[in-house]
């Protein structure tokens, strides 16, 4: 049998990778590798597109708000301020829970934009794909929403657009009528996606004596999730110190029973009683707010009965994203 002839790939230059172009995912690499685009410089790409950004509204102002907004809170919307001001002809850029139909975002007939916060993203870095939402909204025709898209993977962030001493105030509302300047005469579409949303909302009502607290009504009871900045495993150690002692509960008949993870944050959830509104719950967690920063501020180990409480919250706890 004749020898196969040994292959080389002497007679192919290579780019640097500083030079290598953006092609289709099957088409040759321009790198001269012989190789796919996506299975040479192509992974690159798509890794740093879909690889999971644990925290990414890190850096925000009001991050807390924003990661209530995005997994808690119905219906809601925040006035946000862009560095370097509102575009030629944007009277406003208003951050919402969820558009009509789900879209990512809408430039409407005034040329104000609505973007859309509780959205799927197809890559794993929510703030760089509702940063390219936003980009494109800018510059979308008035009247048109914005469809969803992959991000490009060198795009900005939201952290990059936003005004950093720009203040994040959410409204709360008990429907979803912000969506369109005139309900009654909405289009039929938007109409019916309206009723839906109405239908489904949770009566919620955000704390104004402490950061990123919300009130919710449920049929069988009420309750408080309450979005904080601290560690994780700090905020559990100091939550475990007050339950152990009996001191982590908002008043009467309410309870500590657990937390949601959710965008790098931890959010503690009380149980209340039905008959237990927002406004009643505002004297308790400013006082709660009070007992846990002096909690934060220990560094004492853990007692046999604190540790057992850590275990009990620790296996309540729901990771939401």
């Amino acid at each position: 049998m004749a020898k196969k002839r040994p292959q080389t790939k002497a007679g192919r230059p290579q780019r640097s990778d500083g030079e290598i172009p953006v092609v289709g995912a099957r088409e040759p690499c321009p790198c001269g590798s012989g190789r796919r685009y996506k299975a040479c410089h192509g992974r690159a790409a798509a890794h740093a597109v879909t690889e999971l950004v644990q925290r990414p509204f890190e850096g925000v102002p009001g991050e807390c708000d924003w990661v209530a907004l995005r997994e808690l809170v119905p219906a809601a919307t925040v006035e946000l301020k862009l560095k370097g001001g509102l575009p030629e002809g944007v009277p406003s850029v208003t951050l919402a829970t969820v558009l009509p139909m789900a879209w990512p975002a809408l430039r409407r007939d005034d040329g104000s934009v609505l973007l859309g916060l509780q959205n799927d993203t197809p890559s794993g870095d929510i703030s760089r794909d509702l940063a390219d939402t936003l980009q494109r909204a800018l510059e979308a025709a008035p009247g048109t929403p914005v469809q969803a898209r992959r991000a490009p993977a060198d795009g900005p962030r939201m952290q990059d657009l936003l005004d950093a001493e720009g203040a994040f105030e959410p409204v709360v509302h008990t429907g979803f009528e912000f969506w369109v300047p005139d309900p009654e005469n909405a289009a039929p579409d938007v109409a019916a996606s309206l009723e839906r949303a109405n239908a489904a909302a949770i009566p919620t009502v955000k704390l104004t004596g402490v950061d990123a607290a919300y009130w919710c009504e449920t049929p069988d009871k009420n309750h408080l999730r309450w979005v904080m900045p601290h560690p994780e495993e700090q905020l559990l150690d100091a939550l475990a110190r007050l339950h152990a002692a009996g001191r982590s509960s908002l008043g009467e008949g309410t309870r500590l029973v657990g937390s949601f993870r959710a965008h790098g944050l931890t959010v503690p959830v009380w149980d209340l009683p039905s008959g237990v509104s927002a406004e009643d719950v505002e004297k308790p967690a400013a006082e709660f707010g009070e007992r846990l920063a002096a909690a934060l501020a220990s560094d004492a180990p853990l007692t046999a009965d604190e540790r057992r409480a850590r275990g009990g919250l620790t296996n309540r706890q729901v990771t939401l994203s």
